[in-house]
């Protein structure tokens, strides 16, 4: 192709202004630097993004049966043992979620309690996040157990013991008020705090704390009522399948939730943060073309006379356009191959030996460095955008070659 010819030799040989050549490198190093910023930053929310996948994975169950509606599953008992016999489901745990009144002491707070049966470990791992004590949800034991978050137990001044007791407070679902007696508005119940798990994730951390089920139904007048059936499956079975299957038995009044959809508005908000700063730094992409147009402009004025020349021998104007079009994108490619394998070489030293750390104290910190996961797909859209971005700059350049500068003095 005698254009892309003709664009490479002007690409390499040294021009006659030396304007011309820094502006050149300039344009170069700006699309190099935007490049390898983009798979930089795609790779790092990449990397958040597993990370907070890695750690849902500890504390939800493989799939969740709530109600479409919002309501409680009153017969969440018999809908579990009828979920029990769909084929890869290991385990169905009813669970029964409200809020309450903490107080430990003389010290008081708003809780989110969670209703767990005795074996929850087998449809969830939040058992192997303890970090003080013991999680014990059997209801066997005269007084029940209390599994806190280290937030609630940061707040209430508690820490697994058997010397000092914990009140739960919630008002009264069924019956009168008696306004002489309004702490008969209440239910109470007393627990032992026997341990306290971290999850470093601020909605599980913050306020939350795991009882007994049997307890839960006691404090808030619950027989066989649950908020959501959390099901495990075997190790070897398809998810999406399972999640399939259960949903087509139990129908559209209830709603079945992988591990992603339960916490779809944590995914969500890393991806929409990873695309509109993917988006702001194709915008500083777009600045640095500008650079290709000066360049290919003074260019076009550089080799005003050769261009005459070639139009002379019969070379056609789209010709002498497409050798502009074919600088600009010579220029951006160049410069996003140096930015793109710079950024890869980057993102996998940071991936394999995490060369940067993160800042504050690392001995309360669950990770040190930033994480980072370089992905083909990134590196396939930031290789497109600088492709477009030397298509445009090349063409709008192009267009300054015109048949009246082209006539011989």
């Amino acid at each position: 192709m005698p254009a892309l010819r003709i664009a490479i030799r002007y690409l390499l040989a040294r021009k006659s202004h030396t304007a011309v050549n820094v502006i050149s490198y300039i344009s170069m190093a700006g699309i190099a630097v935007a490049a390898m910023a983009m798979i930089c930053v795609l790779s790092v929310f990449n990397g958040f993004s597993d990370l907070a996948s890695e750690r849902l994975s500890l504390v939800d169950p493989d799939i969740r049966i709530s109600r479409a509606d919002g309501r409680m599953i009153s017969d969440a008992d018999s809908l579990a043992g009828a979920v029990r016999q769909t084929a890869g489901v290991t385990a169905v745990m009813p669970v029964l979620r409200a809020q309450a009144l903490a107080v430990y002491g003389d010290v008081q707070t708003p809780v989110n309690i969670v209703g767990v049966p005795g074996d929850y470990c087998a449809v969830s791992e939040i058992g192997s996040l303890v970090i003080d004590g013991e999680m014990d949800m059997s209801d066997d034991r005269l007084l029940p157990c209390a599994l806190l978050s280290v937030g609630t137990a940061m707040q209430l001044g508690a820490r697994p013991s058997t010397e000092h007791l914990m009140c739960l407070t919630v008002p009264r679902r069924i019956g009168r008020i008696n306004p002489a007696f309004p702490m008969a508005a209440f239910c109470t119940d007393t627990l032992l705090v026997s341990g306290v798990y971290q999850t470093n994730q601020a909605e599980l951390d913050n306020d939350m704390l795991f009882v007994p089920l049997a307890s839960a139904r006691r404090l808030l007048d619950y027989s066989a009522e649950a908020s959501s059936l959390d099901v495990g499956i075997d190790p070897s079975a398809d998810a999406a399948d399972v999640v399939d299957r259960v949903a087509v038995s139990l129908g559209p009044d209830y709603v079945v939730a992988d591990r992603l959809r339960q916490q779809s508005h944590s995914f969500r908000m890393i991806s929409i943060e990873k695309w509109i700063t993917f988006l702001m730094l194709v915008f500083v992409l777009l600045m640095a073309s500008f650079n290709i147009l000066s360049s290919l402009s003074m260019l076009i004025i550089e080799k005003e006379e050769s261009l005459r020349i070639l139009s002379s021998l019969g070379a056609p104007l789209s010709m002498l356009r497409r050798i502009f079009l074919c600088q600009g994108v010579l220029v951006a490619v160049a410069g996003g191959a140096v930015g793109i394998l710079t950024g890869m070489i980057l993102c996998l030293l940071q991936q394999h030996f995490g060369l940067i750390t993160l800042g504050g104290d690392h001995s309360q910190m669950s990770i040190v460095t930033y994480p980072c996961n370089l992905r083909l797909g990134d590196v396939l859209v930031t290789s497109a955008v600088v492709l477009v971005m030397g298509l445009l700059s090349g063409f709008i350049s192009s267009r300054g070659v015109r048949s009246g500068t082209l006539r011989m003095a």
